[in-house]
């Protein structure tokens, strides 16, 4: 389906043609005429798949045949990272480049010029809020806000909204709100408290699922089998052989990217580390670093995992197993990106045994096995990581790629 079958506003087709935007995708195609039906909508759907735009499009054309108070407040977009609502905010600019209507953005950290535009943007009345919840809260306990004239409320992410804690917060929220509004929540999961919230918070909700989708093909995906103490010279070989261009590199914890950046960096690569304990100004450079190519390293929390468009991104490195699949598909997606190809490469210790298999199975597929290097000592026995035997009757992956090729990600040892 294309963008001008839809019943989109002149304005909203202009900046998507301008934009050279034409097919829809999944989400799109099915989310979009709901919304502009003013139902509430509650769309399962995981990053990556253009969800953004299917809210900030009808949610643009209906501002723009609605009757509504231009001194008010008319939407509330609400994401659970200050990144997300930064980029919801930059795709608003895009998409709203033809439309009257006015945004502001509003997410945590101690610029004081930010603090004044987020107050005025709320006090003079923005057509469209975009807010983390914490944020949002905090300007609502300090500030009279008048939320009367809401007629559209979004909820983005909605369950790593919950997973944060932010439950409280968005309910907050939504008592100050009228209770004749839309509201549309887009989740990547679909657990029991989503449906629960769902069910407090939305009025007949048409419920839309995209099945989450495995990773693209053009991701060649592998997996290393290591002992923990192993980790830290697995990734020092596989970034020396290779020429470092935007290489990401994922931890489970804010701590453990500290000391791996800080690893690196010893070992004369040039890496930074992204994590929630940097300030917003230091996170923004970080990333504009990054994605500019000033950065060959980026080594991260799951903060980044969602929401964050860097299109050449060659390498994904998980140091750790997530423990959820579709957190899985969120880091590797960082790859292959905008038609280009990419590599993911796990490093699984026996501790993490089971989360991997877990990912497997939702891959419905035995990842392809990557060697230890023999200067790194003995690997695990296939024992210790207890897995089953596989659809195929063998164990783990076969050491190549789906095409028989080999690949080679740490440099040959010298000869004696």
């Amino acid at each position: 389906m294309y963008f001008d079958e839809l019943a989109l506003s002149d304005e909203v087709l202009d900046a998507l043609w301008d934009m050279h935007f034409d097919e829809c995708t999944p989400v799109q195609a099915e989310t979009i005429p709901v919304i502009l039906d003013r139902h509430d909508v509650i769309s399962c759907a995981q990053t990556g798949t253009g969800k953004t735009a299917a809210y900030i499009l009808p949610l643009l054309t209906n501002l723009a045949y609605d009757d509504h108070d231009p001194d008010k407040l008319n939407a509330i977009i609400m994401a659970p990272t200050r990144e997300l609502a930064q980029q919801i905010d930059q795709q608003m600019e895009g998409f709203g480049f033809y439309v009257p209507f006015s945004s502001v953005a509003i997410y945590g950290g101690k610029d004081n010029g930010a603090w004044g535009n987020q107050v005025t943007g709320l006090q003079k009345g923005a057509d469209i809020v975009i807010a983390t919840p914490g944020r949002l809260l905090a300007q609502m306990n300090i500030y009279d806000v008048d939320f009367s004239g809401v007629k559209y409320f979004i909820l983005d992410e909605a369950d790593r909204m919950l997973d944060m804690g932010f439950y409280d917060d968005i309910m907050a929220v939504v008592r100050r709100l009228p209770a004749d509004r839309q509201t549309i929540m887009f989740s990547a999961t679909m657990p029991d408290k989503i449906r629960q919230m769902a069910k407090a918070i939305m009025h007949d909700p048409v419920e839309i699922k995209i099945a989450v989708s495995r990773p693209p093909e053009t991701i060649h995906q592998q997996c290393a089998q290591l002992y923990e103490a192993q980790k830290p010279g697995m990734v020092q070989l596989m970034l020396q052989g290779r020429d470092l261009k935007k290489v990401i590199l994922f931890a489970g914890k804010k701590q453990k990217v500290k000391e791996l950046t800080r690893t690196l960096r010893t070992l004369k690569i040039d890496a930074r580390a992204m994590h929630s304990d940097l300030e917003q100004n230091e996170r923004d450079q970080v990333m504009l670093d990054f994605r500019n190519g000033k950065v060959g390293v980026l080594v991260a929390t799951d903060v980044v995992s969602r929401g964050i468009d860097v299109n050449d991104v060659p390498l994904v490195i998980n140091y750790d197993v997530p423990r959820d699949p579709e957190d899985y598909v969120h880091r590797i997606g960082r790859t292959a990106r905008a038609e280009n190809s990419g590599e993911a490469v796990t490093l699984v210790c026996p501790e993490d045994a089971k989360y991997w298999r877990h990912i497997e199975q939702f891959l419905k597929m035995d990842i392809d096995r990557l060697p230890l290097p023999e200067v790194l000592g003995e690997a695990p026995a296939d024992s210790e990581y207890a897995k089953p035997v596989g659809r195929n009757g063998k164990r783990g992956g076969h050491g190549g790629n789906r095409n028989g090729k080999k690949r080679r990600f740490f440099p040959k040892k010298n000869k004696q």
